[in-house]
């Protein structure tokens, strides 16, 4: 209307009094609201001759005061390429081609000189419509005119009509989009009205306090900018972060506490060869107790002496089973441990001995289902999927007369709640189960079956030294900690997740294990 046209003019005037003062975009805004009912800013930035970006900007910080309110509209706007400023300006290359034509043909080499590179995209998009004809004249490309032709320059017509804001049709907006010269873009614009607390009187706040201000008094009449808080980020506190193994640790640990199973004591890391070895049935010369393979430690480098009928009944059975001599100082011989089954026989042969003797001959048993994960030490060649320490997930269940179907079935129940619901068992052989199976599992994400782990019964040979009848078996599985922990977290390189070149930042950013 002709009022606010007047409105917008006394508005510009009044922004450019000091030709050499950056206008108050804010008190504009609220002087040109209190005058008139509604502003849009895409119209009033134009009419100021201001950069639209920076009225918005003025019109959130009145915003944030509540003195105005605002509106939102997205509107299509169209984003041009220099290619398709040219066209708005000198005609597409195709009409320039169109015109050289217009004389007779052409040999391209001409051409060429006359149009550049433009020459290919005049002959792609002229061809494409039917508006030129290829000859070949002594072996050189010659264009003319197709006499059925007829020519009008739709690109550069399209392209003006949308920079004006005009309605550009759809073939016409699918051949811009095809040729690149333009994108269509949502636009924000604002309509402005009234806020609660409007007022054109403003006082401007004050962001920092000064010695003046503090000396003169005048702090404690002042208006204060208040601090916008809510996309703070904040410094993250220096604190302590759980390492991924320790989380998926803790997640494991809870499945298996559901599943009814209770933990083993695991914090002694030395053991002597006794437990580590010889209550499971593994033989003294067997491979595994080679330097090789197992760190021996030397301060101390023995063990006391077990109970005197338990060691007798394993050297017993050694000697009968194997047809060797059994030594009692190799069997003290201290070591780091090689797996966590040594305190699982520990665990067993408490069980036996607690468990009190019946009447009928049998001892009062009772079945126990139990767990641990921890550290285990291996004389090993490190590679980028190998270390010399990693953790062991152990468990074992022990009943009467338990089969191989229940640990499948107790393994299935495991890996579904880690989200590996297939399972293959392989024949395998350990000295101290029989049967013994590896274990497989098909990783969804990966796509792909993995080894998982070990398993098998426990020997007679180990579970009757230690005092269990006959009928008494057990299930039992060693699984590892860092595999899965590597596929949870996406690393190919397990130097990356244990040890001292372990980053520091992917500790701290590491997300909670949920599976």
């Amino acid at each position: 209307s002709n009022s606010f046209c007047t409105l917008l003019d006394g508005v510009v005037t009044m922004a450019h009094k000091d030709p050499n003062a950056a206008p108050d975009l804010e008190q504009i805004i609220l002087d040109a609201i209190d005058k008139g009912e509604q502003l849009r800013t895409d119209a009033f930035a134009a009419k100021l001759g201001v950069d639209h970006q920076a009225l918005v900007g003025s019109l959130k910080s009145l915003e944030s005061g509540k003195l105005v309110t605002s509106q939102v509209e997205a509107l299509p706007r169209w984003k041009f390429t220099d290619e398709a400023q040219d066209i708005m300006q000198n005609g597409s290359p195709e009409g320039a081609l169109w015109a050289l034509l217009a004389d007779g043909p052409m040999e391209r080499g001409a051409l060429q000189e006359k149009l550049g590179k433009k020459l290919d995209i005049a002959v792609k998009n002229g061809m494409k419509n039917k508006l030129f004809k290829l000859d070949k004249a002594d072996g050189k490309q010659v264009f003319s005119r197709d006499a059925a032709a007829s020519f009008a320059d739709a690109a550069q017509a399209a392209l003006v009509a949308a920079s004006k804001g005009e309605k550009v049709v759809d073939a016409d907006v699918d051949m811009l989009k095809k040729r690149k010269l333009a994108t269509l873009e949502a636009f924000k614009v604002f309509h402005l009205s009234k806020g609660p607390e409007f007022t054109t009187k403003r006082v401007k706040p004050v962001s920092d306090i000064t010695r003046e201000m503090m000396l003169d008094g005048s702090w404690e009449t002042a208006t204060f900018k208040q601090f916008t808080l809510e996309r703070a980020e904040g410094r993250e506190p220096a604190g302590g972060q759980l390492h991924p193994l320790l989380k998926v640790r803790q997640e494991f640990r809870e499945i298996f506490l559901e599943l009814g199973f209770q933990e083993m004591d695991t914090t002694a890391w030395v053991e002597s060869s006794f437990w580590n070895f010889d209550t499971l049935f593994v033989p003294q010369n067997h491979p595994a107790r080679d330097a090789q393979d197992t760190f021996f430690v030397s301060k101390p480098g023995a063990s006391a002496k077990p109970d005197e009928k338990y060691l007798e009944d394993v050297k017993r059975i050694h000697e009968a089973s194997y047809c060797t001599s059994w030594s009692e100082a190799e069997s003290a011989r201290n070591v780091l441990r090689t797996h966590t089954t040594g305190v699982s026989s520990w665990v067993l042969r408490h069980l036996a001995q607690s468990s009190p003797m019946g009447a009928d001959g049998k001892r009062q048993f009772t079945p126990g289902k139990y767990f641990s994960i921890d550290r285990v030490f291996r004389n090993e060649e490190m590679d980028k999927t190998h270390l010399c320490e990693f953790h062991q997930i152990e468990g074992f269940i022990v009943d009467r007369n338990l089969s191989l179907a229940n640990m499948m079935h107790t393994l299935h129940q495991f890996f579904k709640r880690i989200g590996i619901e297939k399972l293959r068992f392989k024949p395998a052989f350990n000295p101290y189960t029989e049967p013994s199976m590896e274990i497989f599992g098909y990783h969804a994400g990966m796509k792909k079956w993995m080894e998982v782990g070990n398993s098998g019964m426990f020997r007679p040979e180990m579970l009757q030294p230690m005092g269990f009848d006959k009928d008494v078996t057990a299930i039992a599985w060693g699984l590892s900690l860092e595999r899965p922990t590597m596929i949870k977290y996406g690393i190919n390189n397990i130097h990356e997740l244990f040890g001292h070149k372990v980053d520091l930042k992917f500790i701290r950013r590491s997300k909670i294990a949920r599976y």
